[in-house]
């Protein structure tokens, strides 16, 4: 069973997250903020990271970028808000493989995640 780390500071999307996630099988795991997730990975690593970009305290780029300089192998989807291309673009460059535009379609998640789980 694939696990699944969903970051993301609103509890309302990491629950709906959790729930569509959990329903297709896979094992969740969750972080309220980007330092959490690099806790939470380097204790676990997970086999997909679903990252929201706009979090408070270390916001989902810089977390990105910290969590592949110390695991280069982390397989991460972004989850954007509409008009944050620049963010998505700057986030693909260091290292995202995939992004996902909120508010999202479950089917959009549960391909990106299957895809990057093979």
């Amino acid at each position: 069973m694939a696990l699944v780390l969903v970051v993301d500071d609103a509890q309302f999307m990491r629950l709906r997250l959790n729930k569509l996630l959990t329903e297709a099988g896979y094992e969740v795991m969750e972080a309220a903020t980007g330092r959490e997730a690099l806790e939470k990975y380097a204790e676990r690593p997970a086999d997909v990271v679903l990252m929201d970009i706009t979090m408070p305290e270390m916001d989902g780029l810089t977390a990105l970028k910290e969590l592949k300089s110390r695991f280069p192998d982390a397989k991460v989807i972004m989850c954007t808000a509409l008009g944050q291309q620049s963010a998505v673009l700057e986030a693909i460059k260091a290292g995202a493989k995939d992004f996902i535009v909120k508010p999202f379609q479950p089917e959009r998640v549960l391909q990106a995640v299957a895809k990057q789980v093979g």
